[in-house]
């Protein structure tokens, strides 16, 4: 055996780590590293109360509002390229009353008569069941889309001529969502109460309201809990046009 210092070194001895060391190190290392991160993240903020993060249902009003803006700007263009048509288009009388009748048709003319209005609303805070009602479920307690739909299709089944939920007019591409406790309708966003207008015979708009099994229905959630629901006669009413685009995205008009 050589004890000459130019002789590689054996092999170094392992040294052994309790369990319990090794994982107090890596917990530590662990904590570490997220305090950085939480730190850089934050920038010197909180996180959880810093107001100049937006709230999702600020930034869905925000959109709401420019596309209400948007809507207008396009009415008033919309209005301005009809009024520079009709100086002098080549068209024929007969052809005018055809465009006239296709617009209000299409729901994008203005439309009057004698109305009846319906409104929905959620129960009031801290509502409770009548006596022989079961106690109320959270979703027992708010209108849900199903509600308005069943209102918007018994008045068209009593052959309403035009409906305006809120303050838009209803086409035949107008789709009624709801998310959460809001409407949803055209890319603008509304809370309760609803309310639904419907141009045409109110005796036979009511008549197809009161058929209606969807909407008897919802009237044993009024009686038992305490949503809003009133039906009035408007006398008469002007419906305005349809101001949004009418562009399909996901199906063509049939030739």
């Amino acid at each position: 055996m050589s004890n000459s210092a130019d002789s590689p070194p054996g092999p170094a001895r392992s040294t052994f780590r309790h369990p319990a060391k090794v994982l107090t190190a890596a917990v530590f290392a662990l904590a570490g590293l997220i305090f950085v991160t939480s730190a850089n993240t934050a920038k010197g903020t909180n996180i959880r109360t810093d107001s100049s993060l937006l709230k999702l249902s600020d930034l869905i009003q925000q959109r709401s509002e420019k596309n209400a803006a948007l809507d207008e700007s396009v009415a008033s263009v919309r209005g301005d390229i009809d009024t520079l048509a009709q100086r002098d288009d080549g068209s024929t009388k007969a052809e005018d009353a055809r465009l006239e009748a296709l617009e209000r048709a299409a729901g994008t003319a203005k439309l009057s008569g004698s109305a009846l209005s319906v409104t929905l609303d959620d129960a009031p805070q801290n509502a409770t069941a009548s006596p022989g009602y079961p106690d109320p479920q959270p979703n027992d307690l708010v209108i849900h889309q199903q509600d308005l739909q069943a209102v918007v299709n018994a008045l068209w089944q009593g052959g309403a001529r035009g409906i305006k939920v809120m303050d838009q007019r209803l086409i035949s591409t107008s789709a009624v969502r709801c998310v959460g406790n809001t409407l949803i309708l055209q890319g603008r966003v509304y809370s309760p109460p609803y309310k639904i207008t419907a141009v045409g015979d109110p005796g036979k708009l009511e008549q197809a309201l009161d058929d209606s099994p969807a909407i008897q229905n919802y009237l044993l959630y009024v009686k038992a809990y305490g949503l809003g629901w009133k039906v009035d006669e408007r006398g008469a009413v002007t419906l305005p046009g349809y101001s949004g685009t009418v562009d399909l995205h996901y199906a063509e008009p049939v030739k």
